[in-house]
């Protein structure tokens, strides 16, 4: 009989610390929903694609160029400017530049939120307003 009391407190014990190793699993950002982790990974990945081909169109031509110029001219393999939700777009001022990925607010009411995010010409992505 006691080693089944030990087994059952040993099961109790085990699935306590798994429920609340559960409850505290990282968010990839504050406030972010855990399902939410793939799709800002993807975000931020092709944040740092974007900037890696505006590096090299300014190291070739000098100056820099728009999405639509990075993708026409085969700088960026990117067939779309979009991912779940967020949208892309390239800023220029000579030699710099800043990439920034846009989603639309959460409705009125959610607890999720949606980052946005940029990199800029060091290669730093981050969050921005």
């Amino acid at each position: 009989m006691r080693a089944l009391v030990g087994v059952l407190v040993a099961a109790a014990l085990f699935f306590v610390v798994y429920h609340f190793s559960l409850k505290r699993m990282p968010t990839t950002d504050e406030g972010t929903a855990a399902t939410q982790a793939i799709s800002l990974t993807g975000v931020r990945m092709d944040l740092l694609q974007i900037a890696q081909a505006e590096r090299g169109y300014i190291a070739t031509n000098g100056h820099c160029a728009s999405l639509d110029e990075l993708v026409s001219s085969n700088s960026l393999s990117m067939t779309r400017a979009e991912r779940d939700g967020y949208s892309y777009s390239v800023e220029c001022s000579g030699g710099e530049f800043t990439a920034a990925a846009h989603h639309p607010p959460a409705p009125a009411g959610s607890p999720i939120r949606y980052p946005n995010l940029a990199i800029d010409s060091a290669m730093q992505v981050h969050e921005i307003d």
